[in-house]
């Protein structure tokens, strides 16, 4: 049995097709010459990396199919399209995984230190970030492809880094040949895709961070159930228009995903309204957070405190939120 149960089979077989086709599509309209053509190639290549990148999360939690090894096939797919195949599945599946279990923000690689260390570095990224240039997402995402070069323990990972560079590069080179036009409106895309990904990474929790090896144990320091609803937050897009957050595929409902993280994407809001029915305590409104998202861009780069969100109006004022913590770079 592929699916799980009927609802599986159509909820997942919709998204994953779409998700393809979508990606592929936007290249034609990239490449169109109407201005507006190009404009919604941009917009469906950006849905459809976002979409990507939370598949890659539901196959990491094995939500997609019954059998692992479908669930692990679906996210190398999805991991090439949302451009973080560097790194296996098993990767980042297995790093995303120790964040449930361990209920902290676990990565292998310390970007802040590097910045303490190299501060010409820290000011070209506050530099860029002011001018929304998502450059410390961008370097997080290089780091996978440079530490496996240059850091002996990471030498493992050498072959599946800089083989996929060469495919990808080969594949851009193609893409400029055809179109040069889609090839730098592709890199649009996927500017706005890290600013889709930081944005709602940045915003779910106030968890101790941590920098290990992938298997290294951290203290769990009564890191309990209620510590992880506490400082856990759900960023919806809409409360009232329940569906607008399929555009994350309900990735949003972050504390009902927290409380049972086997729950797939299409039954998140039902176990939402379940467990917090009327009450809006966990959830951060969508105004406030884009407010401080904007104002704290440059200070995120370097402060190691998340902030703690208040109550009531003005509660994500004093949430300045995180960099480096997406699942698809703390490899």
């Amino acid at each position: 049995m592929l699916y799980r149960d009927r609802q599986a089979a159509i909820a997942n077989t919709v998204v994953l097709v779409w998700t393809s086709a979508s990606w592929l599509a936007s290249f034609a309209l990239m490449q169109a010459p109407p201005a507006a053509l190009n404009l919604l190639g941009i917009v469906l290549c950006t849905h459809a990396m976002v979409l990507a990148a939370y598949l890659i999360h539901e196959a990491a939690h094995q939500t997609l199919f019954a059998r692992a090894l479908a669930n692990r096939c679906a996210g190398e797919l999805m991991s090439f399209i949302a451009g973080s195949a560097y790194a296996s599945f098993e990767r980042i599946r297995h790093m995303h995984i120790r964040h449930h279990v361990d209920r902290a923000d676990v990565a292998c690689f310390d970007l802040k230190d590097l910045l303490r260390r190299r501060p010409g570095l820290r000011k070209v990224l506050e530099w860029l970030e002011w001018l929304y240039v998502p450059a410390t997402e961008i370097l997080m995402h290089l780091q996978v492809i440079w530490r496996p070069v240059g850091v002996s323990s990471q030498r493992a990972y050498l072959p599946r880094a800089t083989g996929m560079l060469a495919a990808r590069l080969s594949l851009l080179v193609l893409l400029g040949l055809w179109s040069p036009k889609a090839l730098i409106l592709y890199f649009v895309a996927v500017l706005l895709l890290l600013h889709v990904l930081n944005f709602f990474d940045a915003f779910h929790h106030t968890f101790e961070q941590y920098f290990v090896a992938p298997d290294e144990a951290v203290p769990m320091r009564g890191r309990d159930r209620a510590y992880e609803q506490a400082h856990t937050y759900s960023n919806l897009i809409s409360r009232r228009h329940a569906w607008l957050n399929l555009l994350t595929l309900n990735f949003g409902y972050h504390n009902a995903h927290h409380h049972r993280p086997q729950v797939p994407w299409y039954r998140l809001p039902a176990l939402h309204r379940e467990l917090y029915g009327d009450r809006d305590l966990c959830v951060m409104p969508l105004r406030e957070l884009l407010y401080t998202w904007h104002r704290n861009r440059v200070r995120r780069v370097v402060e190691v405190d998340y902030g703690m969100p208040g109550s009531g109006p003005g509660r994500a004022d004093r949430f300045v939120g995180a960099h480096a913590v997406s699942f698809l770079t703390v490899v």
